[in-house]
């Protein structure tokens, strides 16, 4: 009997949310009630009016068509291809026969390890109609990387691109397999034996013309689809189960090595509806989705909430670049747009912004990292996206548990990341597990259809499982619920600056310092110190024209927060180290001022 890959977590016991007493489903009426609200417990639980869809993602590629068809799925601008939905399902019948023709399985990990392409959403829909589980591979991977990731998961097939931007990725594969370029069998899709990835039995490239002698194009794979693989994907697709293991995603980690998130149709497809909801996107919208397709953001609030509804996709580039986006935008006549702030900061600040006809916007998902007022303000007048909501989730949840309404109040969008979503709780806790009282901060936890199945190949016995026995995600945010059940996040549990024993909050001290005319974003977080334990620093960028003194950022600090949230350590820059999805890397800056203040110890 094989081991179940899974953590030690049921599907069952965490969807079966409904069968909880639950304690003020909204919370917002409480004062009605004669409750104060700092006597309410920091629980919150979702409106359960719709019901939750029990459908795989070719159930939803098929109902899309069967509604949409003949409407634009897709536009990729730099292959100059679009396809309709009925076009996009053709595409991706072809390349799951294809698969099935090189022996791929329901259960088969197939990874993808490219930039933003149209072969990307093929493949999506491809891999799920025949069960054949996507492994999303960040295309920022080098070797060490994609060889731990490949093997992690036994990856039987690599679909990758020739290249992306300064990475060659045939290269990198060649370094970790040069059994590729050797001379191979006569037949174009027989098996591969790599020594450093044993379970990899074919490579496919996204390119036509001289390839290695091992790999297969992505024509020759589509032209291996013959009459008997096409006539096998109904049945395949039938005997499907919501519940299965469809995508794994791994997460960048603060400790060790990546871990596979694992998440089922039922997360996603659930997950992508409500997104879509809470936008009220539908067949008459068009979105621009210049984020990642290999992170949740891009694959799931990106093509599956559009599939949800037919709303058609524009991928301005393989990766983000302000002036595509922004042309884009303006050419298709997007509704919506999608980002993380920095994204959204780089359009605000292109020099051709002024030249660009927004006014088609109207809503669109800013995530990933807390926005600062003026920016939210700019985007929602300049941009006209006044409906623009605010997302907050990690993989781990599909990926969104808490998303603003198009109608929430500026202050709401900027200081929180709006309330928790259908059929899905959420709870702060402190240190012992205990529950707070609403306003105070504690670790943030969610429960419900959106928690993975777990991490792939982890051993039941890991600590370093967040799941609970009880089902919820431990997210190790810091975060509380106000009486109207917002949700406002300060920050990781890690991040906790705790100076001389006063615990800081970097959120707070950001928040503080973007209030300066002359900042336009700021990083705040903790480095060693011998005599309080650690001490605050800051990264600072400036807007262009300003020019200002590390004197003056303590002039402006001095009397308006406590003397211990003060930074002691000040550095100005012009753009911070960053994830591929746009999220400031802290361990990065922190690692660099620690050499930084050890050489100034040094040289002093």
């Amino acid at each position: 009997m094989s081991r179940n890959p899974f953590a030690s977590v049921s599907a069952d016991s965490i969807k079966n949310t409904g069968t909880y007493s639950l304690h003020n489903e909204n919370q917002q009426d409480s004062n009605i009630a004669g409750v104060k609200p700092q006597d309410l417990q920091s629980y919150v639980s979702g409106r359960r009016e719709s019901a939750l869809a029990f459908n795989t993602i070719p159930q939803l590629l098929e109902q899309t068509c069967s509604r949409y068809g003949s409407s634009t799925a897709v536009v990729f601008p730099a292959q100059n291809i679009t396809l309709s939905w009925y076009q996009l399902r053709e595409q991706a019948g072809r390349l799951a026969a294809g698969l099935l023709s090189l022996g791929i399985r329901r259960g088969n990990r197939v990874a993808i390890w490219s930039p933003n392409r149209v072969e990307w959403i093929i493949t999506q829909f491809a891999t799920a109609q025949i069960g054949a589980i996507l492994v999303n591979i960040n295309p920022a991977y080098q070797r060490t990387e994609l060889e731990y990731a490949l093997n992690k998961v036994r990856a039987r097939v690599l679909i990758m691109a020739r290249a992306q931007k300064s990475s060659d990725y045939l290269s990198i594969l060649k370094q970790l397999a040069p059994e590729i370029d050797r001379p191979h069998t006569t037949a174009s899709h027989s098996e591969l034996y790599l020594q450093a990835l044993p379970s990899l039995k074919h490579v496919v490239v996204l390119a036509e013309g001289e390839l290695p002698s091992a790999c297969l194009g992505w024509d020759a794979l589509l032209r291996l689809a013959g009459p008997a693989q096409l006539k096998r994907l109904d049945s395949l697709s039938a005997k499907l189960d919501p519940d299965d293991a469809i995508n794994i995603q791994f997460t960048s980690g603060t400790t060790g090595s990546p871990k596979g998130a694992t998440l089922s149709h039922y997360n996603i497809v659930n997950n992508a509806r409500y997104t879509a909801a809470s936008m009220q996107l539908s067949a008459e919208d068009t979105v621009c989705i210049p984020v990642p397709l290999y992170h949740c953001f891009g694959m799931v609030l990106g093509v599956l909430a559009c599939a949800s509804t037919g709303a058609g996709m524009i991928f301005p580039g393989e990766t983000f670049d302000a002036g595509s986006t922004l042309e884009a935008t303006s050419r298709y006549r997007c509704t919506a747009l999608y980002g993380v702030p920095t994204m959204f900061i780089a359009m605000l600040e292109h020099t051709q912004f002024s030249e660009v006809d927004l006014s088609s916007l109207r809503t669109g998902i800013m995530a990933g990292a807390s926005c600062p007022a003026d920016t939210m303000c700019r985007v929602m007048n300049d941009m006209h996206m006044e409906e623009v909501t605010i997302a907050y989730g990690m993989t781990e949840t599909s990926p969104v548990s808490f998303q603003s309404a198009t109608n929430d109040p500026i202050e709401k969008r900027v200081a929180t990341v709006g309330r928790i979503q259908p059929h899905v709780e959420a709870k702060v806790i402190d240190e012992s597990g205990a529950i707070v009282a609403t306003g105070v901060t504690g670790e943030l936890c969610t429960r419900g259809y959106l928690v993975m199945l777990g991490y792939w190949d982890m051993q039941s016995s890991d600590t370093e499982n967040p799941i609970d026995a009880a089902g919820w995600m431990h997210t190790g945010d810091l975060a509380s619920l106000d009486h109207d059940g917002y949700c406002s996040i300060t920050g990781r549990v890690k991040d906790m600056v705790i100076r001389g024993g006063e615990n800081i909050y970097p959120r707070e001290v950001e928040e503080f310092l973007l209030g300066h005319p002359a900042v336009v974003d700021a990083q705040v977080f903790g480095v060693p110190d011998n005599r309080l334990g650690e001490i605050v620093c800051a990264w600072i960028i400036l807007r262009k024209e300003n020019e200002i003194s590390h004197e003056q950022i303590l002039q402006f600090c001095s009397g308006s927060i406590a003397h211990f949230k003060v930074p002691s350590h000040i550095r100005f820059v012009s753009e911070f180290p960053m994830t591929v999805t746009g999220k400031p890397r802290k361990f990065v800056m922190r690692d660099v001022m620690i050499e930084h203040i050890e050489l100034l110890g040094m040289k002093g």
